[in-house]
């Protein structure tokens, strides 16, 4: 079937000398992954790899057999060139660790049209925005929504958090985090991504990261630690 559809690109994986294998969440078939042969040996094979950089948003024509193999694109093009993402260190940085995240978090192979919407949102607002020193932060927290996994805050007011649970307790469990981590998260909860950067310092970062890779793991099966956890860190230390 000729599907024409937007997808981001999420993973790219060299296959042999010249090919590549392509994993995409796209907009009408949520997860898909292709194979691009020859994508390293023609005279355009710069603008060809260029279309399949970590969290690009591309529109492709493809023909999608549905039967568990790889897909074939026949026709690809960039749906929004970016501004800054891709010559901005801390930017490109931001986008390696979070298509890391969604290659690991993203198991539907169904249409997810919110969860599109919203990363589309996302990607063009951090490529027009230079205070983002929250952004992964958010993104990964409102990513849960569209996950199921997204805290309960019907008694948000109680001290604790239950990670495994997923809501807020008045008692301290072995799942809990401690007063000062759930006051962090609770101010996580209500930021947007325009708020003010500096609600944050740098170490309180460190600590909201580390408990939201703890919440994907524990509610995700498979989910696993990007390898580009520690350059995020040096960036923003």
């Amino acid at each position: 079937m000729l599907v024409k559809t937007k997808a981001i690109v999420l993973s790219s994986l060299k296959f042999q000398e010249k090919s590549l294998i392509v994993k995409c969440f796209t907009q009408s078939d949520g997860l898909k992954s292709y194979f691009v042969q020859s994508a390293y040996s023609n005279k355009k094979a710069n603008q060809k790899i260029a279309y399949f950089q970590p969290l690009t948003i591309i529109e492709i024509e493809a023909n999608h057999k549905n039967k568990g193999t790889l897909e074939h694109f026949k026709e690809i093009r960039l749906a929004h060139s970016y501004y800054s993402i891709s010559t901005d260190i801390v930017k490109s940085t931001i986008v390696i660790f979070l298509s890391e995240i969604l290659h690991h978090a993203i198991k539907e192979e169904e249409k997810n049209q919110n969860l599109f919407s919203f990363l589309e949102t996302a990607l063009l607002w951090l490529d027009t925005h230079d205070e983002m020193a929250n952004f992964h932060l958010i993104l990964m927290m409102e990513v849960t929504k569209y996950l199921g996994f997204y805290p309960d805050v019907t008694e948000i007011d109680f001290p604790f958090f239950d990670t495994k649970e997923g809501y807020f307790t008045p008692f301290q469990s072995v799942n809990s985090l401690t007063e000062h981590e759930t006051h962090l998260f609770k101010k996580l909860l209500d930021l947007k991504f325009d708020a003010d950067q500096k609600v944050f310092a740098g170490i309180e970062r460190q600590i909201l990261l580390k408990i939201l890779l703890d919440f994907y793991t524990l509610h995700l099966d498979g989910f696993k630690k990007p390898k580009s956890l520690e350059v995020l860190k040096e960036v923003f230390s």
